[in-house]
């Protein structure tokens, strides 16, 4: 009998590699669906509700691995710099109880009660931020900020 390959045999042949190949794709594909990563989950660091009662908003919120700051303004008396160094310091201390830094912020909203104090802010700002600051958006809203604080900042960072 000739030893002769036929057709018929090359596409048995074929057809049984085509199979051990898709087996092992679906192996692939579940053993990838075992390891995948959890959901993200939401997860707040604030305190405790009062009470029992469910607080009006989060000042610290963390979602995979960001984290999102709620703003923070100064309500005492004193300068836009007294009080801009007061807000960093607060934002800094939040992002230290998520498991952040202030290094690791990507995103940052200042709101001034005066746009005439953009310089004066920026003097304290700048260099808080390691190597590459955040990008930042610093508007002066019509009316001002609640509480009578003179700058209040709001950001975005990774954990």
């Amino acid at each position: 009998m000739s030893t002769k390959t036929s057709r018929r045999n090359l596409l048995k042949n074929a057809a049984a590699a085509a199979g051990a190949i898709g087996g092992a794709a679906v192996l692939t594909e579940s053993a990838h669906a075992a390891a995948a990563p959890e959901a993200p989950q939401k997860k707040s660091y604030g305190p405790p509700p009062k009470n029992g009662e469910a607080p009006l908003f989060s000042s610290v919120i963390s979602y995979g691995n960001l984290v999102f700051l709620a703003g923070v303004g100064a309500h005492f008396q004193g300068t836009i710099e007294e009080h801009t160094k007061h807000v960093l310091d607060e934002l800094e201390k939040n992002l230290a109880s998520a498991g952040s830094s202030m290094e690791k912020v990507l995103k940052v909203n200042v709101y001034l009660n005066d746009i005439k104090d953009w310089e004066r802010m920026n003097t304290v700002y700048k260099g808080r931020w390691g190597k590459v600051p955040p990008v930042r958006t610093t508007v002066a809203p019509a009316g001002g900020i609640p509480g009578n604080s003179l700058v209040e900042i709001d950001l975005i960072a990774y954990i």
